[in-house]
C-alpha cells in the first residue's frame, strides 16, 4: 500500500483548504488510479470524519468540505470512466437515508460508485419515510433498495421498511442494502433492523448488490400490492 499523507488531507479538510485537499488527490490518482486512492486514501479520511462527526468534534461546515472533497474526487473518476468496475446496464437501485436521518455523503458515495458499476439511481435524498422506499421501488421496477443511516438512533428506524416490505409479502424478494458508519462499529444491528446485507465502504457497496439480486428469489419488485409478480 501506497504511504498516502492521511493526516495531510484530514487537516487540509479540517481547515478549509479545499484546493489543497484536491490537489494531493489528484497527484496520487495520477500515479495510482482511482480506485486505489478512493479506497485506500479518502475513504480513510472519511471515515475519520464520519466519526468524529458522530462524536460532536467537528463542526457542520467542516462536514460538508469532506462531503465537497469525496464528491469533486467521485466525479473525476466517472469522467475518466476507468474505475476498475464492471459498467454492464444492471437496472434500477433505490437509495435514500432512512426518516430522521440527514448525513448525505455515504449514501451519495455510494450512489456514484453504483452508477460506476451500471445502475441507475433512484435517489430519494434525506429522510425518508420506510413506506416511501417500498412505494417507490415498485414505481419503478426496481431490483433493490439501500438504505443509509449514521447514528443507531435512525438505523432503528430500517425495521419500518422491513416491516414494510413483509406486510407486501416482498421480503426475500426486493432485497434491501443497509450501511452507514454505525453499520460497522455495531456488529449484529443489520439483522436488528431487517437488512439482508451490508458492505463495509462505499467502494464495496456494488459487490453486495450486485450479490442480493442474483439471490435465486430476488427480482424487480414491480406489481400490485398484495404480492410479487
Amino acid at each position: 500500500m501506497t504511504d498516502y499523507d492521511l493526516d495531510g488531507l484530514l487537516s487540509d479538510i479540517l481547515d478549509a483548504r479545499l484546493d489543497s485537499a484536491l490537489g494531493r488527490l489528484s497527484v496520487a490518482a495520477a500515479r495510482d488510479g482511482y480506485p486505489r486512492i478512493i479506497h485506500d486514501y479518502l475513504e480513510p479520511v472519511l471515515q475519520r470524519t464520519g466519526r468524529m462527526w458522530m462524536e460532536g468534534t467537528i463542526s457542520l461546515a467542516q462536514s460538508y468540505i469532506a462531503g465537497k472533497v469525496a464528491e469533486r474526487v467521485l466525479e473525476e473518476a466517472l469522467e475518466a470512466g476507468r474505475p476498475g468496475l464492471g459498467g454492464q446496464p444492471r437496472g434500477i437501485a433505490v437509495l435514500g437515508n432512512i426518516e430522521d436521518d440527514f448525513h448525505a455523503l455515504g449514501r451519495r458515495m455510494v450512489a456514484s460508485f453504483l452508477r460506476l458499476d451500471g445502475w441507475e439511481i433512484l435517489d430519494l435524498g434525506n429522510d425518508v419515510a420506510p413506506g416511501r422506499f417500498v412505494e417507490a421501488a415498485l414505481d419503478h421496477d426496481a431490483r433493490i433498495i439501500g438504505v443509509s443511516a449514521m447514528m443507531l438512533s435512525t438505523a432503528l428506524n430500517i425495521r419500518g421498511i422491513r416491516d414494510e416490505l413483509d406486510r407486501r409479502n416482498l421480503s426475500g424478494i426486493l432485497p434491501m442494502a443497509v450501511g452507514g458508519a454505525v453499520f460497522n462499529l455495531r456488529p449484529g444491528l443489520v439483522e436488528e433492523v431487517g437488512g439482508d446485507g451490508t458492505a463495509a465502504s462505499a467502494m464495496d457497496a456494488p459487490a453486495l448488490f450486485r450479490s442480493l439480486v442474483e439471490s435465486p428469489d430476488a427480482r424487480p419488485a414491480g406489481g400490485t400490492e398484495g404480492g410479487p409478480v
